[in-house]
């Protein structure tokens, strides 16, 4: 119980603290909104449903992008780790590739996609794609030679072998490569929505700053804050269980 309150001393601390010094006049009005403003803006975006719609479009982009790009970047992993010839033929593509900012794409994915929902897919998958790949190829080949020592004197079919040895002994580090990737994606998705998208929490945010409404800003970007926070507590506590330990802020 003591470590769930100590997580929310500092948000209460500077939650006070706006309200003080917007109370005193210290704060711009229009550039930074009192709380009581913002709480306002939020209960008229909840009590309309636009909030929860922008939600909704979002999280079924990034889910989406996201379960793709585990999809395959966890085979791939496997496929390399297996085959090194195969890994040297791509390294050098890859490393390009990952070298490239997924945002700096947007101008030929919207070209080659358009601006449907495409475009922001291949955003996501560009972004979550790498971290999930590089920890998962660095978790295989890290394995504890006695474990494939072990595996190879039991005669264990690949199956067995993969299922029982890699995964289990490779599993720290995937599940902190999914950490990761979602971190990204969740990133992605929402630079991608203010530049190419008409709905979800980023054109919430562009559309609110076009009307001068720094409340519905602030807004946005609270619920981006919070989402992003539950989501990766929901993936940490899955790692907790699956490895036996709290992998903290990995």
């Amino acid at each position: 119980m003591t470590k769930i309150i100590s997580h929310f001393i500092l948000p209460l601390l500077i939650a006070a603290a706006w309200t003080a010094f917007s109370s005193l006049g210290f704060l711009n009005s229009y550039l930074v909104p009192s709380p009581a403003r913002v709480w306002a803006a939020a209960q008229k975006l909840i009590s309309s449903g636009e909030l929860g719609e922008h939600i909704r479009i979002s999280m079924t982009r990034v889910w989406g992008g996201y379960g793709l790009s585990v999809c395959c970047a966890l085979p791939l992993a496997l496929l390399f780790h297996e085959n090194p010839l195969l890994r040297r033929i791509f390294h050098g593509l890859f490393e390009v590739i990952r070298s490239i900012p997924p945002l700096a794409m947007i101008p030929l994915l919207i070209l080659w996609l358009g601006l449907g929902e495409g475009s922001k897919l291949a955003v996501i998958i560009l972004s979550s794609f790498f971290p999930v790949f590089l920890n998962a190829e660095s978790g295989f080949d890290s394995m504890d030679n006695r474990w494939l020592e072990l595996s190879q004197s039991l005669e264990l079919s690949f199956p067995r072998h993969l299922f029982s040895v890699l995964i289990p002994a490779s599993l720290p580090q995937i599940v902190t490569g999914l950490r990761l990737g979602f971190s990204y994606a969740w990133r992605a998705l929402l630079g991608a929505e203010l530049f190419a998208s008409a709905s979800g929490l980023g054109y919430l945010i562009s559309d609110s700053q076009a009307m001068a409404r720094v409340d519905r800003v602030f807004v946005g970007i609270i619920t981006i804050g919070l989402l992003g926070a539950g989501f990766d507590a929901l993936l940490r506590l899955t790692a907790r269980k699956l490895t036996g330990y709290d992998q903290g802020a990995a």
